[in-house]
């Protein structure tokens, strides 16, 4: 039955991915008193992509095939680690939270590798880009990861989420995880999805030589990707209250919980992105050391029992 919740709430956020993504850009939209795509848009376009033909360059190696493959599946087999509606349906036992992060460095390495394999002037931007950011993010995220796992002395998710609290310390380190997630999610200040300029450009200019297939693989990933970190940082400020034994009215309220969470953080990503403006790439600097200094912060507070 373990493995049927696990299998089932993979398949659920895998295909509500899309659908988080479509509810940011209608909020954004909403707040401009604009009409904007229809809120299933993001699943028009993989259905499209998948229709179209798929054109690879003939400069390309094996990395340009195969890392849609890698980026897809390490993103899913991320989710497995991360607690979707209960914290007792998860792969938490075979890794901890520290697992998700290196399964998303492997897809970025792979996606930063076929950026470069392109030879293309854009890919090769963001590829640089990518792992540039990425330099300042990863440390961030560890050390915000262990505030939060001091309070249960475990880093694996579904040992985290047990401990119901809102501890000084924890809110600042939510703070610390939401610039973590603004910046992984490729969201303003850090990076603009909504368009392809040279100046503005990092996680799409490392996909501008892909189409068909592969570019609805990385479509669907990226937006698998920004589900699991929502669902990290509901579980650092929101932890899930469900565990054990779940009946069908429990895994209805699961998933209700779970969808009012995405809801607030959709809500809060919205109003963050129309209220500021996209830093120049150095700045980010600036913004994500701002966001360690508020996990030292936290790490401070916890040892002081706050």
């Amino acid at each position: 039955m373990q493995y049927s919740w696990l299998l089932f709430q993979a398949l659920v956020a895998v295909f509500c991915a899309p659908l988080l993504s479509g509810f940011i850009r209608k909020v954004k939209n909403a707040l401009r008193m604009r009409r904007g795509a229809p809120l299933g848009q993001p699943y028009r376009n993989i259905v499209k992509y998948l229709a179209k033909e798929e054109i690879v360059s003939e400069t390309t190696s094996w990395i340009f095939r195969a890392a849609p493959f890698v980026v897809l599946g390490s993103t899913i087999a991320a989710l497995m680690f991360v607690p979707v509606f209960s914290f007792s349906f998860s792969a938490a036992g075979m890794g901890d939270v520290l697992t998700v992060f290196f399964l998303f460095a492997l897809g970025r390495f792979f996606l930063a590798l076929a950026g470069l394999d392109a030879g293309s002037a854009f890919g090769g931007m963001g590829s640089s880009r990518e792992m540039f950011i990425s330099s300042f993010v990863e440390p961030v995220a560890i050390v915000t990861v262990a505030v939060v796992a001091a309070h249960g002395w475990s880093a694996e998710s579904g040992e985290m989420s047990r401990h119901i609290g809102t501890s000084f310390s924890r809110m600042v380190a939510a703070a610390a995880l939401f610039m973590v997630v603004l910046a992984e999610t490729s969201r303003i200040p850090v990076d603009n999805q909504e368009t392809h300029l040279e100046l503005t450009m990092i996680h799409e200019a490392m996909l501008l030589e892909y189409s068909g297939r592969s570019l609805a693989m990385l479509e669907a990933a990226a937006s698998t990707k920004q589900l699991i970190w929502f669902s990290l940082l509901g579980g650092v400020l929101w932890p899930w209250p469900f565990g054990g034994a779940m009946t069908l009215t429990d895994g209805i309220a699961a998933m209700a919980l779970f969808g009012l969470k995405m809801i607030v953080g959709a809500l809060v990503v919205g109003l963050t992105e129309i209220g500021l403006a996209k830093m120049r790439l150095f700045r980010v600097v600036d913004f994500l050391g701002l966001a360690f200094l508020f996990s030292v912060l936290a790490l401070v507070i916890l040892s002081l029992g706050y």
